[in-house]
């Protein structure tokens, strides 16, 4: 039974993450050829304080244009 885990920063609406990870199980599917109801997604949304590029979280970075990535 593949898991897929995905991580990403909070702020995208719901029905995103939702279309994301449909689409990641599809994609799973057609690549891997294991039956859809075997495979198992889930994302988990991190706030921004909590994530960090380098020395800098990502609600920095976002004031900072200079430190994008």
């Amino acid at each position: 039974m593949p898991i897929v885990h995905i991580s990403l920063v909070e702020g995208r609406s719901e029905a995103a993450v939702k279309a994301c990870v449909k689409a990641v199980a599809v994609t799973v599917h057609e690549t891997l050829g294991v039956p859809l109801q075997s495979i198992r997604v889930y994302a988990t949304q991190v706030p921004a304080v909590h994530w960090a590029i380098g020395a800098h979280t990502k609600d920095e970075a976002a004031a900072q244009p200079e430190w994008r990535a």
